[in-house]
Order: C-alpha cells, then structure tokens, then sequence
C-alpha cells in the first residue's frame, strides 16, 4: 500500500445544519462552523467533511442540490466558503465537501429543462421512460424512501411518461449513461477542487449504475406492497466500473485529492478496484456494523447488535480490508442513530462505556471519521411522539411498522432507536438555553440532556469523554506510535471470549494491544503477551503516563466494567 497524505490524518464529519448558528435564525451555518475551527483543531481534527450546503429545497436535507455551484443561503455564501477554505488552511486542516451526483432536486435547471423537452438534450440527463401499456411504472422497484421509485414527469402526467428517484420523489436520478451529463458532473467537481477543496465524501455511488433496459428488471416483490427494494436491482447493474474509474481519472487523480466514497455491498475479489493504490476512490467506509441484523422488511424486523456481533463485525472488515487499502471507520453518521445507543446495551450507556466503544473503533486499522457530537457521546433522543420527526426516512419507516401490525407506541420506539433525526438534533455546546447551539428557536428540537452533556461542561473535566477522544488522536498522532496505529497490521486476540474484544496492532518494531471488556460486569482474561507499557486506560482519567497495571498478575488480566486499555506489549 503506498503511503498517502491523509492516512495519518483525523477527519470529523459536521451537519452544517445542527452544528452552530452565527445569526440566531435556528439553522447552523458556514460563519459558525467558522467561529469553531480553533475547538476542531484543539480537538486534533485534521479533515473536515461537510454534508451538502449548497442550493436546495430539503427536501432530503440537502442531498436534493438544486445548485451544485452555489450555497444555500440558509448556510451562508459561496464567500463563506472562501473564508472556512482560507481559515482552514491557516490550520493546516483540510475541507472535504459532499459529492451527491447519483440524483439532483428537481428544483436544477436540469431537470426543470427536461420537463420542458423530455426528448431534447436534458431529458437524456435523467431517467424518462414510458409507462407500462396500462399506464402504469414502468416497473416494480421501490425507492429507498418508501413508495414507488418512479412518479409521473411534472407538465406530462397525461403522456404515460415517468422520471426514476430512487430515493425522494424531489430527487431525480441523474442518467450516467449520458457521456454530456458526466462531462457537467466533472467539470464540477474539478471547479471545486480547482477552488481548493481537498476532496469529497461521495454519496450514494453505488446506485449511479442501473439495471437496463428498466422495463426488463421487474422483481418478485419482498413486502404486500407489490414493489422490491433497489438493492436487488443493483445487483444485476453490471459494469459501474467504468463509471468511476473515468471519474477517477478526469478529477481527483489530477489534484491527488481525498475521495471517500459511501459503499455498500462491494464483494471482497473487488475491493483492489475500489480502493487499491490507484483505486476509484482513496477510501471507503466501513458499514459493516451499520448494517447488521438490516431486514428486508423494515426496521422493525430488524435485529439488534451485541457486543460480540460489534467484535465480529469489525474483524470481518479489517480482514476485508487487509493488504488492500484503507477503510474509513466510523461509529456514527448524519444517516444513523447515536453509536453510544445503538452499540452500547440499553442502560449500560455510561462515560466509562462511551470511552470503551471510541477506543475499540478509533484504533482499528483505518481513518477515523468522527461526527459531531460523537466526541461527547451524544445520544439518542426519546421520542414522544411521531409529530416530533423530521426525517423522512423515519416516517416512512413508522408506517411499515404500523402496516405490520405494531401501536403506535411500539412502531415509535422501533423508529425512535434507528431515525437519523437521533445524528441530526443540534449540537450541545453548553448548558445554556437551546445547548448553546443558537439564541432563537432551532430548527429541530434540542436533546433534553444537554444540560448533563456539553462541550463546555466536558472541557472542564480531565477524565470526559471529550478529553478520552483527544487522548486517543494523541495517541495515533504521538511520533513513538504513530507508524504502528497509522499502518500496523490488526491482529484479533481472544476472539471466542463472550462480551471482550481485543486485538493487536502490529508495527515492524512494536506492537499495541488494545483490549476492552465489553460489560458492567468484571473480567478476567489470560494474555498471550507480559504488557509493558500502558498508554490509554478509561478508568484513570488520562494520563501521560501510567503505572504498572496493578490487575496484571501471572499472565491474567482483570478488566473492571468497561474498562479498556492500550498498551505496547513485548511480545505477542
């Protein structure tokens, strides 16, 4: 694997819209995220990822551009953006934007063109089809959101024609087929790296190649609703390679930018193509965890994850990812629930906890991605009620449930645990009025707990997780360990014992063992190795330096509750 600039980097992913708000309209901003580069950069942040700001209706939170060129001017102006760019650089930090090109809102000149003349030159840009002979889609795929994938043409309703969203209905998808509509797509991109961005978080890629012609991929359907999620499709969308490797090759190989694409479902045999030395993309995430125990019929059927199942999960990518390249791990992101409530078990969500599960993911193999609030351990809301959600997902979802027979009140606790309005409530700076996040009324309601759980209280505090987090980047930046926690091999250790997960880290001179018990209960465990120093234990507040851990005894280890340790090790 060939050294890369950012491999030693930190990254941090903001919601713009919940991160801060310099004006006191409710809606976080670029001036405010702005105003907290000096917390990022005191934090060890290196890499800065922002979700979508540009020109949209949100429909879809911003993942619906109506202007790629542009920002929204809820979240400032293209000026701001020169500022952050400016500012960041001065920091020696970098800033990644996001990359939505599987789709556009409908609100893009694009689009609106299209309906004008769907058989002129932008109607080519899109998926405009006609219906079956009796009127109806042309076929039975579902979109990610719920409903059919496809909607009549705006202006042509009575004409049989249909445009294909797989996700909200405001969300066309944009046809890659088109060699005119790719020539606009990198041109820009190039426009923003040109302008100094360092790269791009790119967005639902995978669904960029369709299954055609459409009319010949109808599907047996997976729920009473007669349609098929577009999963299925995918996997007979044969070739998407070509796709991204022109990307790769026209924008971000010429600016040896950052491009870490969100994947889901690649087969290990093509992983080298993804993100191998001259892959696609330099990086991708590792979902892994994200999406296990996922059900083809809702969230309701879905399974929750254990410990063991989280252990597994991570083994099986650091395995997959091996030799190859370099994943992007994650605990959270803008798409899913708090990490703390989803991995750690109802009612065991302690700081102690919380320190356990940023230590077992930040020291994989791997970039470490962090998103806001995730440096606290925010966590999920408590729902009262379906009137409270935002996310569209989310109502969606709560509707399976109900069509499956659930109350209200279990479909509310069902969607409560898995919505995306859980990552997207506003940031607790303080525990002051509306958590610090704005001084008029935000746009999503504020988690009550703000008040136990904030930046400012956490600053205050040696042994916070806030502190644990800077702790762990020091660790992975400190000279005498870096090369074993940037590119050490991962190695599990005690793989079969119930509710502990622990691993080496490999270097050519060094090797760091990382091991965390993964319960309220005390465990004691035989090592295959005589510690010699430790570097990071949750229970001692950080430290620069650690005395003999006074529970190692005659090759036996005893971890309190949640204890977990980072320590060199002489031999293993």
């Amino acid at each position: 694997m060939k050294k890369k600039w950012w491999h030693d980097k930190v990254a941090y992913q903001i919601y713009p819209k919940s991160f801060y708000d310099s004006n006191g309209d409710g809606i976080g901003d670029i001036p405010g995220i702005i105003s907290k580069l000096d917390y990022l950069k005191d934090l060890g942040v290196d890499i800065i990822w922002l979700s979508p700001c540009f020109c949209s209706p949100l429909a879809d939170q911003g993942y619906d551009i109506s202007d790629y060129y542009n920002i929204d001017p809820r979240f400032g102006t293209i000026e701001d953006i020169d500022v952050l760019l400016e500012e960041a650089k001065k920091r020696d930090m970098y800033i990644l934007m996001d990359l939505v090109v599987n789709h556009c809102s409908d609100e893009h000149e694009w689009f609106e063109k299209a309906c004008e003349d769907p058989m002129g030159e932008y109607g080519k840009f899109f998926y405009i089809q006609n219906g079956k002979e009796d009127g109806s889609e042309p076929n039975n795929w579902r979109s990610y959101f719920g409903g059919s994938a496809w909607d009549k043409l705006p202006g042509h309703e009575e004409e049989n024609l249909y445009y294909l969203h797989l996700f909200h209905k405001k969300q066309p998808d944009l046809n890659w087929e088109h060699k005119e509509m790719r020539e606009e797509v990198y041109k820009m991109i190039n426009w923003w790296l040109d302008k100094g961005l360092a790269g791009f978080r790119i967005d639902a890629i995978i669904n960029i190649k369709k299954a055609l012609p459409v009319e010949n991929y109808s599907y047996p359907a997976d729920r009473d609703d007669g349609l098929v999620r577009p999963q299925r499709m995918l996997k007979d969308a044969v070739g998407i390679g070509e796709f991204l490797g022109e990307m790769h090759e026209r924008t971000f190989k010429p600016h040896d930018s950052f491009a870490v694409g969100e994947v889901f479902d690649v087969e290990k045999k093509d992983l080298p193509e993804f993100i191998g030395d001259d892959g696609y993309f330099s990086s991708m995430f590792d979902f892994n965890e994200t999406i296990f125990g996922s059900s083809d019929k809702g969230w309701y059927d879905a399974k929750k994850i254990t410990p063991d199942d989280y252990k597994r999960c991570c083994f099986e990518s650091q395995a997959e990812m091996d030799g190859v390249g370099y994943f992007s791990n994650i605990i959270e992101n803008h798409d899913e629930p708090r990490g703390v409530s989803r991995y750690i078990p109802e009612g065991e969500c302690t700081p102690r906890a919380k320190k356990l599960l940023g230590a077992m993911n930040f020291l994989l193999k791997g970039l470490p991605f962090i998103y806001q609030g995730q440096e606290i351990g925010m966590e999920n809301v408590v729902l009262e009620s379906i009137d409270q959600v935002d996310d569209i997902s989310t109502l969606d979802e709560y509707q399976v449930a109900k069509n499956a027979g659930l109350s209200d009140e279990e479909a509310l606790k069902v969607v409560n645990f898995f919505s995306r309005d859980n990552a997207r409530t506003p940031m607790q700076w303080t525990d002051k009025a509306q958590a610090g996040f704005t001084t008029g009324t935000p746009w999503l309601y504020v988690n009550p707990n703000y008040t136990e759980i904030n930046v400012a209280a956490q600053e205050e505090d040696p042994e916070s997780v806030l502190n644990w987090y800077k702790a762990l980047i020091s660790l992975r930046k400190n000279p005498e360990y870096k090369e074993t926690v940037v590119y050490g091999d991962t190695v599990p250790v005690l793989e079969d014992t119930h509710n502990l997960m622990a691993y080496y880290r490999k270097g050519e001179n060094q090797t760091i063992l990382v091991i965390g018990n993964y319960q309220p209960q005390a465990q004691t465990v035989e090592l295959p190795c005589e510690i010699e120093k430790v570097l990071l234990d949750n229970t001692k507040g950080v430290q620069n330096e650690y005395s003999e851990l006074p529970a190692f005894k005659d090759g036996k280890l005893t971890l309190e509750g949640y204890q977990t340790i980072a320590a060199v090790v002489k031999e293993a």
